[in-house]
């Protein structure tokens, strides 16, 4: 038993005692009645706080690349450590962990590992090389008592949202591990059968009295302690038995049925915390562009002259990487030539072309010069500016030759078949039309004879008679 921050005096400890016999607890809670839980996480995968009452426990988990145990040279490993702080109790002392750090380590460890609630073949990479060796820390923030749940609440949560980093086996004997960044390939999570809670009772007494979710006041005042880690399906995974009461056999199956129940209930609750935090996640996640590789390949690179006398360097593709290029997200993008040259030649290089590249809503996937969009859009403004000069050349070309020829009347003729057509259709129109010919013969000859300038000047000889007849 570790030192206590509070050491209860008589009363206070009767009290107490006196307070469990008629069902009653210091902060009104039922005997098998825990107290409230909250779990958070934080911005990196694998860290969690739980709180459980007055309780506070922070959780990170971490995973490298170790040698396997030549007893189990195809399982990984899974460590468990805790570290006490006196800001958390100041019972707590600091350097080496205490009995009471020890004890936690242990009882968290052995409903874990022995229960086989990770999967440890998964975490193997090369048998009897390298193996996954994941490791919890769990820090105490605040002694509120019964640390044990919630430092086994924390581990869970922790290891549930964990993701490991991929690694992938290659080389010429093929032993090399290779470890992917995550910005390459998406972490993994881990394997877990399922989820081992650990559920403390604290008895009174000559054992008959038991609570559940003990504070650190009746820690104080207790006689023993046992803590069962039991699954939600009812699986006993470990059970340990602290302090020096003796327990009958019908308490503690008794104490089973209740940790089985309260078991599957945080079993939920830790569920759906990480199914939130996995959905929160995913739509924080923003798509990630694949890294560049280096990929060397024969291009032969043609180089053009612009007009404004500066020469730019361009590469000409291949048929058959031309195919290769229109891929989607593994399209290749040729590399520019820095060096310029004032002779358009030919000839082959080694250039580094780039796996990957924008994805596919980009409507640039394939890449645009910025020099070729230039030099396309000045040609199209000059072919445009081309085709208006012409356009207006033409219609003032047309104009002037208007004034100078005046463009031929037409003929009389048709005038006179499409009278022919109308008098044929209506017989009553033609007798009518045809005393209107014989007037208008001569205003249309006037009419349809051809005019020039000279004839809208009256000759001397006329003027002189009209000025004649009025006098």
């Amino acid at each position: 038993m570790m030192d206590q921050r509070w050491r209860p005096t008589v009363n206070e400890r009767e009290f107490i005692e006196h307070a469990l016999q008629s069902d009653l607890r210091v902060d009104g809670r039922r005997p098998f009645d825990f107290r409230k839980l909250k779990i958070a996480f934080g911005r990196e995968d694998g860290s969690a706080e739980v709180e459980l009452g007055e309780t506070r426990v922070m959780g990170y988990v971490t995973a490298q690349l170790v040698q396997p145990y030549k007893d189990r040279p195809n399982e990984g490993t899974l460590a468990i450590f805790t570290e006490f702080s006196p800001m958390a109790d100041p019972a707590f002392e600091p350097g080496r962990p205490g009995e009471a750090a020890i004890e936690l380590r242990r009882v968290i460890d052995r409903g874990l590992r022995e229960s086989r609630a990770v999967d440890m073949e998964s975490l193997c990479v090369v048998a009897g090389k390298h193996v996954w060796s994941v490791r919890v820390d769990l820090h105490i923030l605040d002694n509120g008592g019964n640390l044990i749940d919630a430092a086994n609440i924390t581990a869970l949560a922790a290891l549930c949202t964990f993701r490991r980093p991929e690694c992938t086996v290659g080389g010429d004997d093929g032993q090399q591990v290779t470890v992917h960044d995550p910005e390459v390939r998406d972490p993994l999570p881990l394997a877990i059968h399922h989820l081992p809670i650990a559920v403390t009772f604290a008895y009174f007494g000559d054992g008959n009295i038991m609570v559940l979710d003990p504070t650190y006041k009746e820690e104080a005042v207790m006689g023993g302690r046992m803590t069962a880690t039991i699954n939600s399906n009812g699986d006993v995974c470990s059970i340990q038995k602290a302090g020096g009461e003796g327990v009958m056999s019908s308490v503690i199956m008794q104490c089973l049925r209740i940790a089985s129940v309260k078991a599957a209930d945080i079993t939920s609750k830790i569920k759906t915390n990480v199914d939130e935090y996995t959905t929160a996640k995913a739509l924080q996640k923003v798509k990630r562009t694949p890294v560049l590789v280096a990929k060397k390949n024969d291009v032969p690179d043609v180089t053009m002259e612009s007009n404004d006398g500066a020469l730019e360097s361009q590469t000409s593709k291949t048929p058959n990487d031309a195919q290769d290029i229109s891929k989607g997200d593994d399209d290749h993008r040729i590399k520019r030539i820095s060096p310029l040259t004032r002779d358009r030649t030919v000839k082959p290089k080694q250039i580094s072309m780039f796996l990957g590249g924008p994805s596919n809503w980009d409507p640039y996937s394939k890449g645009v010069s910025l020099s070729s969009l230039k030099k396309s859009l000045s040609c199209r403004l000059k072919a445009c500016y081309i085709a208006l000069f012409r356009s207006w050349y033409s219609y003032k070309l047309n104009i002037s030759r208007t004034i100078k020829d005046p463009p031929a009347i037409p003929n009389v003729k048709r005038h006179e078949d499409a009278k022919s057509r109308l008098s044929e259709s209506n017989p009553e129109v033609e007798s009518t039309s045809n005393s209107g010919i014989a007037g208008e013969s001569d205003e249309a000859k006037e009419s349809v004879s051809p005019k020039s300038l000279k004839d809208a000047v009256k000759p001397k000889h006329k003027r002189k008679k009209k000025q004649h007849g009025k006098s």
